[in-house]
């Protein structure tokens, strides 16, 4: 059949009908299908292309840090939605407001990292102190520690407080950064839970008897300042499908 296929349909000169005919007798002996040359010159169908974005095509994006316990909380917030690696670098302190301060520090990052890039600030703000200690609740909390932070409100009968979270990202260095900003409003008490993840242990959010550090991990990514701006983040790569 595969040789009455090539002879028929096709009128081939002599060393190229001898070639295709012992090729056609070579599939039959030694058992592969038989491959009809009127079929192949045919247009094959393209398959339909896949709506959903293939995570694989996406480029890696740097999370800039060198905390291990924060790229942890974030890898578990963002599951497999965006394709993540971490870098520390080293980049200057700035002041200013913090959503501008975030894209300074992200356009300084994306210039380094030459790549897409994802760089985050935390605050923790004390209302009796007008916002303090705010983005500098690091350096406060290597300074004073848990009990340092309480007693900072302590001639202050207003404990309230608010944790805030600025995620900036930028898909290279020509990009103007986007911001995604995450907020959750709670009161400081005394330290309870785990000491081992920076100042969770003094702020209990909003509506719940535990603090951050008491918390099971999905609770509280689903309330924290944290979890609130990373979902921005998922959404707007969701919705920027090709970046």
């Amino acid at each position: 059949q595969g040789q009455a296929c090539f002879t028929n349909q096709f009128k081939i000169p002599g060393k190229k009908k001898l070639f295709l005919l012992l090729l056609a007798l070579a599939y039959t002996v030694h058992g592969f299908p038989t491959v009809c040359m009127s079929d192949l010159s045919q247009p094959q169908a393209k398959k339909p292309r896949s709506e959903k974005t293939d995570m694989t095509s996406r480029r890696v994006v740097t999370f800039v840090t060198g905390n291990a316990k924060k790229l942890q909380e974030v890898q578990k917030i963002i599951g497999d939605a965006i394709p993540m690696q971490s870098q520390k670098i080293d980049l200057p302190e700035l002041q200013g407001p913090p959503e501008e301060v975030s894209r300074e520090k992200c356009r300084l990052a994306a210039k380094q990292i030459k790549g897409p890039v994802l760089v985050e600030d935390t605050s923790l703000c004390f209302n009796a102190l007008n916002g303090l200690p705010g983005v500098y609740i690091k350096w406060f909390l290597e300074g004073i520690g848990h009990e340092g932070l309480n007693n900072l409100l302590a001639a202050y009968p207003d404990k309230s407080a608010y944790a805030q979270c600025i995620f900036a990202f930028s898909k290279d260095a020509d990009d103007e950064p986007k911001v995604f900003v995450g907020r959750t409003n709670g009161k400081i008490v005394p330290a309870r839970g785990p000491t081992d993840f920076g100042w969770d242990p003094v702020f209990q959010p909003d509506g719940y008897e535990q603090t951050y550090a008491e918390m099971e991990k999905d609770l509280k990514n689903s309330i924290s300042h944290r979890g609130r701006s990373l979902e921005k983040v998922k959404e707007y790569f969701a919705s920027n499908p090709h970046i």
